[in-house]
């Protein structure tokens, strides 16, 4: 498809200064095929994948449509916000925020991020003061909603950003109070973006939008070539000797590592700096001011491991991350892609490693079928395998699931209760290339 340049759209000179100042110049497929019709005043439902400007989209959206309306800021005792974006996260949420900031730094407007494990008061008294722009997560805003602190009556601009992530998480209920709680579907302008428009996510458009206009970018590749992948098989008892090698012989400068569980998360982040690297985690249980301080740390390079649950691999922009490695293999093909899209972006290279253990063996044939093609197959020498320095707790022993057809053959282990031996070839045929 043919993309489009910003300038050449009907955007207010603030929104352009703003524009300029991110330099962006050509508009992304999502952001061409949805501009002139968001900017048209018409409701969207947008298909796109996580880094595809689907942010900017909605918000160049938001900030023209408010300019249009009433160029003047809200102030002190205002009944509520003009424009409301729903995330299914508190990374995302604050992603969305720094973009805003960005990209409406000349508009004048006020928002303000409204997430859970923040200081209560701030966000309260922020509201309070007058805004423009509210970016919440939904579980943090029926709180502050239902104590009356704001209408919601006054929207005119709904935005949902990874509506199928919202499903995932069970937050239908509580995204169709909030769309019942704001002005009405034929008063207010409601963009709703999701990875999939599937069924469930359609129903929601149709009973809450005004005909929405149905876009769909769909990717040329799940995952760019300049992403190099590769997957190593390894016993979970030697996974952690086998990591350490990995780090020593590939020395990234900002390495994001995936575990399945927080535990997983936690047990890693002592044991890797038990170990001489300096490294943090987020996870699911971790307190929000905790959280932002670790990735804020991770930006500047204070850290340069991070170790995350699947509460990072969507919402997360950190800038230059050289590795991705996915320590246990994600049950869900989908977050497989989401994990190692964090390297290699804006058309740098990056590194995406996959240790694929007995725990976990059985979730690589649907990742592959995902992916269209075999990861890359790598045999580690025997020098890779690094020792622990002494005092490192051993890893936990986690319950293994049932064997069953399709997965009791890749699960197999010697009668010893051991894992499979080093540069074991897997029991399925596999292809390197």
């Amino acid at each position: 498809m043919e993309l489009i340049n910003f300038e050449s759209l009907p955007l207010p000179e603030p929104i352009l200064k703003g524009i300029r100042g991110a330099e962006f110049k050509t508009c992304t497929p999502i952001q061409s095929k949805s501009l002139p019709i968001t900017l048209a005043k018409k409701d969207l439902a947008g298909q796109a994948q996580t880094g595809t400007g689907k942010t900017a989209a909605f918000l160049i959206t938001l900030f023209t449509r408010l300019l249009e309306n009433n160029p003047e800021p809200a102030a002190k005792g205002k009944e509520g916000p003009r424009a409301l974006v729903l995330a299914p996260t508190r990374e995302l949420a604050r992603q969305i925020e720094k973009d805003a900031l960005l990209l409406g730094k000349y508009c004048g407007f006020k928002s303000a991020c409204i997430i859970g494990g923040v200081d209560y008061d701030k966000q309260r008294n922020q509201i309070k003061a007058g805004v423009d722009i509210l970016i919440a997560t939904p579980g943090r805003l029926i709180d502050f909603y239902k104590q009356k602190f704001f209408s919601l009556k006054r929207i005119e601009v709904l935005v949902v950003d990874e509506a199928d992530r919202m499903f995932d998480m069970g937050f239908i209920v509580d995204l169709r109070y909030l769309f019942r709680s704001c002005s009405p579907y034929n008063k207010r302008q409601t963009m709703l973006f999701s990875a999939t428009l599937n069924y469930r996510v359609m129903e929601l458009c149709y009973e809450h939008m005004n005909n929405p206009v149905k876009v769909v970018i769909e990717p040329e590749k799940a995952v760019v070539d300049e992403i190099k992948q590769s997957l190593f098989h390894v016993g979970q008892h030697e996974k952690f000797n086998l990591l350490l090698g990995l780090l020593k012989r590939e020395e990234g400068k900002k390495v994001l590592i995936f575990c399945n569980t927080k535990i997983e998360a936690e047990q890693l982040e002592w044991k890797l700096n038990h170990n001489g690297y300096n490294s943090g985690q987020i996870s699911g249980d971790l307190h929000q001011k905790a959280r932002i301080k670790v990735l804020e740390d991770f930006q500047k390079g204070d850290i340069y491991i991070l170790i995350a649950t699947d509460v990072a691999s969507r919402g997360l922009h950190v800038d230059d991350i050289t590795h991705v490695i996915n320590y246990d293999l994600p049950q869900d093909a989908e977050d497989y892609v989401h994990r190692i899209g964090r390297t290699a972006r804006a058309g740098k290279k990056g590194t995406a490693i996959t240790l694929c253990c007995e725990d976990f063996a059985q979730h690589l044939e649907r990742v592959e079928v995902y992916l269209k093609k075999k990861i890359p197959v790598a045999w580690a020498d025997e020098e890779l395998y690094l020792e622990e320095k002494p005092g490192t707790p051993p890893t936990r022993k986690r319950r293994r699931p049932p064997a069953t057809k399709s997965n009791s053959q890749s699960n197999s282990r010697p009668r010893n209760g051991k894992g499979p031996q080093r540069r074991r070839p897997p029991s399925r045929a596999r292809s390197t290339s």
